[in-house]
């Protein structure tokens, strides 16, 4: 943990993280993406929003920051969405083993995203 940071501190970050304040047409401009895109992402299983009780999506930080990893998979490498969830899943694992990823992946870190 860095200095000065406590546990507390680090639980309430991850809690603010998860927490579901953006709404779907919110997420989808600050993605500048369309909807509809959001839900496909859903439907595939790359994302999956809290629902309110009136089951409209409330997406959360850590959900934001995980389809920009995707879109930058998508946009910049050229991968497919299949190839952009393991390629995710993979760049974690290295993390969570103290290895770096390809240098061509620099931009992408994933300690904090849901793969």
């Amino acid at each position: 943990m860095a200095k000065g940071v406590t546990r507390r501190q680090s639980a309430e970050t991850a809690l603010s993280l998860d927490k579901p304040i953006y709404t779907i047409s919110v997420a989808s401009e600050i993605l500048q993406t369309h909807p509809r895109t959001l839900m496909m992402y859903e439907h595939l299983g790359l994302v999956i929003p809290k629902r309110t009780s009136t089951n409209r999506r409330r997406f959360s930080q850590r959900d934001i920051r995980k389809l920009q990893a995707i879109q930058t998979l998508t946009r910049l490498h050229g991968v497919n969405l299949n190839g952009a969830r393991y390629i995710l899943r993979l760049l974690r694992i290295l993390q969570d083993h103290g290895l770096s990823g390809p240098t061509e992946l620099k931009d992408l870190d994933t300690r904090e995203l849901d793969v």
